[in-house]
């Protein structure tokens, strides 16, 4: 188990757990009660590290390196049902943008998502979960061919950004994210998009537009990462926390500035904390907003996602 610098004092009282209850099975010694308290206490840090998170704090237990990735939750959900496909048939199948057919309970859904690694071989075979313009197209492609056999889209987002190198905007890399948002306001099948972990840039938009657009308690959704904000603003990354404060990016600001629809609560701890529990609340959403969405026609279903999007922010002439 890894620990962020703001969970070393769970990891004192963890490790003094640990320690008493060894004492008690290797002497003769009663330590039931030391135990119980440090127990008590260890649940009363934990609330109060949790329920009293900032912004940065949040960003950084989205990040977190045992945190559930996107095939983990497909799995998951999916079991044995999942099929993935590959390729965008036009210049290579994009290892950091995954997706396929995959049924929760009888209903048929179509997952795409971006990857991440897990080790330095994985993330580097990943691309550390930036796609590249091929990963994007491979995406309108699934999505497309949802619509044409009446399959609901899920979308799992996380992702530091697009894929910025040069080949990549050789390739239109900006093109291929713009695209795929003018199409997924046209795409005639219901769409539910999960921030699960990062949430940057255009990377994140590229597949990010739907009728439900939902985050994870502590994941970040913004324009810019938080240490890019601070080396533009401050010339320097070490106002990385500020940034984050000043970005709104947490789950919490983008409901109250109504940016997305829902908040899927995460155990105590971070969903790394409680795999089993993350992943039955990412399921009971999914099948929740399915439910809503499938009972309306398609006329209102599109009708009400580009309304949704046009009433984000304010004009003033």
């Amino acid at each position: 188990m890894e620990y962020l610098d703001f969970e070393l004092p769970i990891k004192e009282l963890e490790d003094q757990l640990q320690k008493c209850n060894l004492i008690g099975k290797e002497s003769d010694v009663d330590v039931s009660n030391t135990c119980q308290q440090i127990e008590k206490k260890l649940q009363e840090t934990k609330k109060n590290i949790y329920k009293n998170l900032t912004a940065w704090q949040r960003v950084q237990l989205s990040r977190h390196p045992n945190r559930p990735y996107t095939m983990d939750y497909i799995h998951a959900l999916c079991g044995d049902t999942f099929l993935e496909l590959f390729g965008d048939r036009n210049v290579k199948d994009d290892k950091a943008m995954v997706g396929g057919l995959g049924k929760i309970g009888d209903q048929s859904f179509m997952f795409v998502g971006q990857q991440k690694g897990f080790n330095t071989k994985t993330r580097q075979y990943r691309n550390f979960g930036m796609a590249n313009p091929e990963g994007y197209r491979k995406a309108l492609r699934l999505m497309h061919m949802a619509e044409k056999f009446n399959i609901p889209v899920v979308t799992l987002i996380d992702t530091p950004g697009a894929y910025p190198g040069l080949e990549a905007e050789e390739r239109g890399q900006g093109e291929a994210i713009a695209r795929n948002i003018y199409e997924m306001f046209r795409i005639q099948v219901p769409i539910i998009c999960i921030i699960i972990g990062e949430g940057a840039s255009g990377g994140a938009l590229g597949i990010g537009v739907g009728d439900k657009v939902s985050m994870l308690e502590n994941t970040w959704y913004s324009v810019i990462s938080p240490e890019s904000c601070s080396s533009i603003l401050w010339r320097s990354w070490e106002y990385k926390e500020q940034a984050a404060e000043a970005l709104k990016l947490t789950s919490y600001d983008m409901k109250k500035n109504k940016l997305i629809d829902d908040i899927i609560p995460e155990p105590l701890g971070g969903a790394h904390s409680d795999r089993e529990a993350t992943f039955i609340a990412v399921k009971d959403y999914i099948v929740t907003a399915y439910k809503e969405l499938s009972k309306q026609s398609t006329e209102k279903l599109l009708s009400q996602r580009m309304e949704k999007y046009f009433e984000m922010g304010e004009f003033k002439s």
